[in-house]
C-alpha cells in the first residue's frame, strides 16, 4: 500500500528555516509520474480545513505556491529517492501547523482537497514570535 512518510518538522524563531522531507513508498508505478503537494491544517482547524501550500507537477517539474508562502517556501523532488521536499525560509507565526504531504492524483486544482489521493501523516512546525 501506498506510504507517505513526512520528516523536519520543528519548533523554529520567526525569521528561521526549516526544510521537510516527505518519502514515498508502495507504489506499483514510478513516483516521477506522480503530482506531489503539501498542505498545512492551522491549529484548531479541521482536516477539511487544511490549504494547499505548494505543488510540483509532472512532466516538467512545474511548480506553484499559495500567495502567502511566494518567495519564502520552495517544493522540490528526487525522484531517484522517492522524495518530495519544502525548503521554508524567513518563517512567520502563520505558518504554524501540522504540513501534510499529499499524492495529488484526482483532478482539479492542485490546492483542492479533491485532488489528494493519498496523504501523510504530518509533522509539526511552531514558528514563535
Amino acid at each position: 500500500q501506498v506510504r507517505l512518510v513526512e520528516s523536519g518538522g520543528g519548533s523554529v524563531q520567526a525569521g528561521g528555516s526549516l526544510r521537510l522531507s516527505c518519502t514515498v513508498s508502495g507504489l506499483s508505478y514510478a513516483y516521477s509520474t506522480l503530482n506531489m503537494g503539501w498542505f498545512i491544517q492551522a491549529p484548531g482547524k479541521e482536516p477539511e480545513g487544511r490549504e494547499g501550500v505548494a505543488a510540483i507537477y509532472n512532466p516538467g517539474s512545474y511548480t506553484y505556491y499559495t500567495d502567502s508562502v511566494i518567495g519564502r517556501f520552495t517544493i522540490s523532488r528526487d525522484n531517484a529517492k522517492n522524495s518530495l521536499y519544502l525548503q521554508m525560509d524567513s518563517l512567520k507565526p502563520e505558518d504554524t501547523g501540522m504540513y501534510y504531504c499529499a499524492v495529488l492524483g484526482g483532478g482539479g486544482r492542485w490546492s483542492d482537497l479533491t485532488a489528494v489521493t493519498y496523504w501523510g501523516r504530518g509533522t509539526q512546525v511552531t514558528v514563535s514570535s
